[in-house]
């Protein structure tokens, strides 16, 4: 058996994203240099736009490396945005913080009781949940808009610079320095990725499996929560159909980024990378003239071919 040949392909596979990434870049950066890919306004605009969605794929690399998956996270965008918006109106800042977030762990705590405690599969469970949040929030607002008039949430929540540099970007940055050290440097971190790696292993080792599946959910939750009140200072308001479209770019990005849909494995960096990789692309389609209809099918097809290299590992 070649040991050296077997160290240097995991090697490949764990860099890939990384590789994949620059590759990309060059491209763009080539065939767009006379569109302006490579200036500075255009290269922080992707930051803005990949802030988000990298903010829900950290919570979704833990759902993910527990071995469970939450298809709720563009609902809970939406309806904690609509919280967020509606708290500010009656209420002073923090409150409206709190009851944003708290709403984001309300629905993570019920998604990780139901899988966790009564044992219905995550899967089945977030899939309702998705139906019942998104009717919530279509529902509290009779599908109005709720415009945010707090000019110094608005700063803080997407719309500030520090400089040059976007207050979501600074978001960006710091979520995934905590993500990373919280899921590999952390007795919890080794314990989500022992989970999803082998529950009943996990469970003879003294690990508690379902609070584990219970936190992660917990987390998406709250991660989402941010993220929807993250789109609702960017924008000045908040709206039902916020976060509608994101739940294939932030799997996208994570799978992408290496997370096995079978749990056991994952990175937030990595994450981070496929984020990144995903909003590029969609920056660069619009600057060659493509359609979201050509970006959405474009976007698909990255999925299929990063569950399709996932399988393959899995066999392997």
């Amino acid at each position: 058996m070649d040991l050296k040949g077997i160290d240097i392909k995991s090697h490949l596979k764990e860099y890939v994203v990384y590789i994949g990434f620059i590759i990309i870049f060059i491209f763009f950066s080539f065939v767009l240099h006379d569109k302006g890919f490579l200036t500075g306004n255009n290269l922080m605009n992707i930051a803005r736009q990949t802030a988000m969605i990298t903010v829900m794929a950290i919570g979704t690399t833990f759902v993910l490396a527990a071995g469970e998956i939450d298809l709720s996270i563009g609902s809970t965008v939406a309806l904690s945005a609509l919280v967020t918006a509606l708290a500010l109106r009656h209420f002073n800042m923090p409150v409206a913080i709190v009851a944003g977030l708290g709403t984001g762990a309300i629905i993570g705590f019920i998604n990780g009781f139901l899988t966790a405690k009564v044992g219905i599969p995550s899967f089945l469970v977030t899939l309702g949940m998705m139906g019942i949040v998104f009717g919530f929030a279509r529902w509290i607002t009779n599908l109005r808009s709720v415009p945010i008039i707090d000019g110094k949430y608005n700063m803080i929540f997407g719309s500030g610079d520090i400089g040059p540099i976007s207050s979501l970007f600074i978001w960006t940055l710091v979520l995934v320095i905590i993500g990373q050290i919280f899921l590999k440097k952390t007795p919890f971190g080794r314990h989500v990725l022992a989970t999803g790696g082998n529950k009943i292993s996990s469970s003879f080792s003294g690990i508690n499996v379902s609070n584990i599946k219970l936190s992660v959910l917990v987390i998406n939750g709250v991660a989402a929560a941010l993220a929807g009140m993250l789109y609702a200072g960017r924008l000045h308001g908040a709206r039902y159909t916020l976060g509608e479209q994101d739940l294939m770019t932030v799997i996208a990005a994570v799978i992408i980024g290496g997370t096995s849909l079978f749990g056991g494995k994952g990175s937030i960096v990595a994450s981070l990378i496929g984020s990144l990789i995903m909003g590029m692309t969609n920056n660069g389609l619009v600057l060659m003239g493509l359609s979201v209809d050509q970006q959405m099918i474009f976007r698909g097809v990255i999925i299929i071919l990063a569950v399709s290299f996932t399988l393959r590992e899995k066999k392997g």
